[in-house]
């Protein structure tokens, strides 16, 4: 079987600098520096399935659907393993080149169109599960800074882009504690992303990475668990975008997973329901990440977020759990594959 790894990186070359900027942190990273280039671990990826016994290979389509369409018709692979995130820059047609898969009838991973719009769009997940009397924290959507900022729910609260994922809008002044904040804040995401604004009620209390694996019978894996103790005070113990992505913050190596995550029977079984009702809700499929909070005040579990086709890196997030699931790397990888081709074949 021939797969093709494909993915979008538009600037390649900044992953170039990330070593020799690392000399210069205040502070002592937790986690290697050395293995941040995202083109080494698709590489890397290749190379596991190669081990597998697949023919595999790598190929960054550079912002051009023309690139992918030359390069499938020459190269003919029997799956498509999509990480293709974004697309010119946007996010939200991430689904779009889902949809541009599904016409051409090309067997690929994950999620489909339909389930990566519906997670991109926050407000319409929070909806879906509502419906479902799956716990979610209160929110309002805030399109425009007319009328009162006061919206009933109770502070402290947390201020998102409606329609972005990966926390991208999420850093410490994401938190805010009275309305003049609010008002700050919600100005900060109309200007910043030209898009609606979620206000949530912050909850405090412990972070959990739910990940769901499989198509037709998904498995919940171990639960991860994101430990803030280390986390300086001047910030919120919450995964921003810096926690998740910028490895010469701070913040970036004080967010500790712990796998598997020390709860009860109770909790855990919930959390595990609670996932698959999730995956089940939205539509994704193969591998997820659902993301919940355990609250301090109640010990009740709310979902934040539902994550289609989440980071592979080896050691890190999904692969975390299905290691200690006792799935290897390799074996991970071997069976996205296999759920794609079984749909098609």
């Amino acid at each position: 079987m021939k797969v093709a790894i494909v993915f979008n990186e538009v600037n390649p070359e900044i992953y170039e600098n990330l070593q020799r900027s690392a000399k210069n942190l205040d502070f002592k990273p937790v986690f290697d520096l050395q293995s941040l280039n995202p083109l080494n671990e698709f590489e890397f990826m290749a190379e596991s399935l190669r081990k597998a016994g697949y023919e595999a290979y790598t190929f960054n389509i550079m912002d051009s659907i023309q690139s992918f369409i030359k390069d499938y018709e020459k190269n003919k692979p029997d799956v498509v393993f999509n990480l293709v995130e974004l697309y010119k820059d946007q996010p939200r047609l991430e689904m779009n080149f889902t949809g541009l898969l599904e016409l051409l009838n090309i067997t690929y991973t994950g999620a489909p169109p339909i389930a990566l719009g519906t997670c991109q769009n926050k407000t319409l997940t929070k909806r879906i599960l509502s419906s479902l009397g799956i716990r979610t924290p209160r929110y309002k959507i805030i399109k425009n800074m007319e009328g009162s900022f006061r919206l009933g729910l109770t502070y402290p609260l947390i201020v998102k882009p409606a329609w972005e994922d990966a926390s991208v809008g999420i850093d410490n002044d994401a938190i805010v504690n009275n309305v003049e904040a609010l008002k700050k804040r919600i100005e900060y995401v109309f200007n910043s992303f030209k898009q609606p604004a979620l206000v949530e009620e912050f909850i405090m209390g412990r972070e959990l990475n739910v990940a769901v694996f499989g198509d037709k019978d998904p498995v919940v894996l171990p639960i991860s668990e994101i430990d803030f103790s280390q986390m300086p005070k001047n910030l919120h113990p919450i995964v921003s975008f810096q926690a998740k992505w910028d490895p010469m913050h701070e913040a970036y190596h004080k967010t500790i997973p712990i796998c598997p995550a020390p709860l009860s029977d109770k909790i855990r079984i919930e959390a595990e329901r609670m996932a698959l009702e999730c995956v089940h809700a939205v539509g994704t499929r193969d591998y997820s990440r659902v993301d919940m909070r355990l609250s301090k005040e109640d010990n009740k579990l709310y979902v934040l977020e539902v994550n289609p086709n989440p980071d592979l890196t080896e050691g890190a997030g999904f692969m975390r759990s299905a290691k200690y699931g006792g799935y290897s790397y390799r074996k991970t990888l071997k069976m996205i594959v296999d759920f794609a081709y079984a749909r098609k074949h």
